[in-house]
């Protein structure tokens, strides 16, 4: 692997394959050094000495695991530290100005202070997404939502609507904090996409990404 740039939504600081292990865990762990490997089309050796860098700096972490037929295998994926890593804008500043919203106005206060944010958001995008078939509004929502810290992607399924998946929280503090953030986020996505969506997956309770379904409008 001879990347010596910063790699794609890497974390700030993180170049080559350093970054390119952080992102390929963010978006996909745990992985093995055989499938960090065989993405980036290297030898697991060439990868070992990156790993062990990175566990030893408190980043990434294995643990065993039994898959399929055969012996366990060492599965990599990121500390809190690496998460860490990766956007979360202004937590403390705004948690802060939530928790006196959220004493003034209840948790509706808090709902209709991120739906107003997204409404913003949606203003300036609806124009070029509602001329667009909804396979399309996927994709460019999720480019859209990358540029927000979000690093998502649409994945297409045979046989029905993509599948809305984002692999980084830019606010995950907040989001585990404040239910309500995650529930004006999905009533953004439904609406730029002008279908319903059903949150499958959810970063705050846990999960690897958040993942939203695409229903047809009935």
């Amino acid at each position: 692997m001879t990347t010596t740039g910063p790699a794609v939504n890497a974390p700030a600081g993180f170049r080559g394959t350093r970054g390119e292990i952080l992102t390929a865990l963010k978006t996909a762990q745990p992985l093995t050094a055989k499938e960090l490997a065989d993405r980036f089309g290297v030898t697991p050796n060439a990868l070992r000495r990156h790993l062990k860098e990175l566990e030893h700096e408190g980043i990434v972490r294995y643990q065993r695991e039994i898959r399929g037929v055969g012996g366990p295998v060492f599965a990599f994926s990121l500390t809190e530290a690496g998460e860490a890593l990766f956007p979360r804008a202004y937590e403390d500043a705004l948690s802060g100005v939530l928790d006196l919203v959220r004493q003034q106005q209840g948790d509706e206060g808090v709902l209709l202070l991120f739906q107003r944010r997204w409404d913003d958001i949606a203003r300036v995008a609806r124009p070029e997404l509602e001329r667009l078939p909804v396979e399309q509004r996927a994709t460019r929502l999720a480019e859209l939502l990358t540029s927000l810290g979000y690093m998502a992607e649409a994945h297409p399924v045979s046989g029905t609507l993509p599948v809305l998946t984002e692999h980084n929280c830019a606010i995950r503090v907040i989001a585990e904090r404040f239910p309500e953030v995650c529930a004006a986020e999905e009533r953004f996505i439904a609406d730029l996409l002008g279908a319903p969506v059903t949150r499958q997956a959810h970063i705050a309770k846990g999960a690897n990404c958040c993942e939203y379904c695409i229903s047809r409008d009935s």
